[in-house]
């Protein structure tokens, strides 16, 4: 197992969470020198709020524990391809690199859609790596539709 699968298994632990919670399973982890730093999984449902997707509360938890915003030396692992809502916080966070499972062919701002880490209009850019895991994380997105229909 790669370090990037080993993020990611926690990453898709998370997203159980979600799933278990009837959340959409989405889940993330970030790391700096190759140590957790915070998790997080979708309360969108839970807490009522279209903003509390996984990568944002992330990034408010990685910001809480390191006492800054700007996050340079931090990797973001989520299980499903980052919409633009979260592109951009990432974007904003300044991280160092994304690594996703799964695309999200109808909201994904990673590649699908969007390329918001690589926009050279942007003033930051980072480093997006996708397919990590990436079966598992479809599966468990698949599952959870599947029940809800």
């Amino acid at each position: 197992m790669t370090r990037d699968e080993y993020w990611m298994s926690l990453a898709l632990e998370e997203a159980r969470k979600a799933f278990d919670n009837d959340e959409v399973p989405i889940g993330a982890v970030a790391v700096m020198d190759d140590e957790l730093i915070a998790t997080a999984h979708n309360l969108k449902e839970t807490n009522q709020d279209a903003t509390h997707h996984a990568e944002l509360l992330l990034l408010q938890e990685c910001a809480q524990k390191l006492g800054r915003w700007r996050l340079t030396d931090i990797t973001v692992y989520a299980t499903i391809e980052p919409c633009i809502m979260c592109m951009g916080a990432l974007s904003h966070a300044r991280i160092r690199r994304l690594v996703y499972g799964a695309r999200d062919e109808k909201f994904g701002a990673a590649h699908s859609l969007y390329q918001i880490g690589q926009d050279d209009r942007l003033n930051h850019q980072f480093e997006v790596e996708e397919g990590v895991l990436a079966n598992e994380a479809s599966q468990l997105m698949k599952q959870f539709f599947r029940q809800k229909r």
